[in-house]
């Protein structure tokens, strides 16, 4: 937060000619005792593109500063038209108003029986961060809730009749005991008809559980 506030600048004796001086009533407010002086400065912008053509009209020293509530009226005289480029001089331009708080250069080096700690006790900033006190419940959430089944894709396998492709699961369900005592009971047949049957009946279950 800035030290000085401009609260307000009016023109005096405007419009006004060309060679006519230039002058400025400024008033301000000063926030916080300053010990270093104010320097006031007003710069005339002799060219757009060319810095090198401004004029430092005025600059004047103020302080020391207290807190409180200040005005004054700053005169400065015109700007030297021989430093401004003919083209320049009727175009509009730019006057710039400035403070500036002069310090003193610091030392070299740094010299600890003058440094001083400020703690801003009053004005504290607080951040927050949230933090989890339990991470214990969330292993146990996820130990709790098993994963997601993944999905069985279907396969398709000849039929042995020369019919069309039989759909049938990558896992076929188990068969119930006594479907597998028929089977078991059916030793004298060969081990392609054995296999048929079993082909037939992993069918005729996924029938069921599809039209169930």
């Amino acid at each position: 937060m800035s030290a000085i506030n401009i609260t307000n600048v009016s023109v005096l004796d405007n419009p006004a000619p060309f060679v006519s001086p230039f002058q400025f009533e400024i008033s301000y407010e000063c926030l916080t005792s300053l010990q270093d002086d104010l320097e006031w400065k007003l710069v005339y912008v002799g060219s757009a593109e060319d810095e090198t053509y401004d004029q430092t009209l005025e600059s004047v020293l103020v302080g020391p500063v207290n807190v409180g509530n200040y005005r004054f009226v700053l005169q400065a005289d015109p700007p030297d038209p021989s430093k401004i480029r003919e083209e320049d001089i009727i175009v509009v331009t730019v006057l710039l108003l400035t403070y500036e708080q002069l310090r003193e250069e610091p030392p070299t080096k740094v010299l600890l029986d003058k440094v001083q700690r400020n703690i801003l006790s009053d004005k504290p900033r607080v951040t927050k961060f949230p933090i989890n006190f339990h991470p214990e419940d969330e292993q146990t959430a996820a130990a709790v809730d098993p994963p997601p089944p993944a999905e069985q894709s279907d396969v398709q396998q000849p039929d042995d009749n020369g019919g069309e492709a039989q759909v049938l699961p990558d896992q076929p369900p188990k068969l119930k005991s006594r479907d597998t005592h028929k089977i078991n009971m059916s030793y004298s047949v060969s081990y392609e008809t054995l296999f048929r049957i079993i082909d037939r009946r992993t069918l005729r279950i996924k029938e069921q559980l599809i039209f169930y």
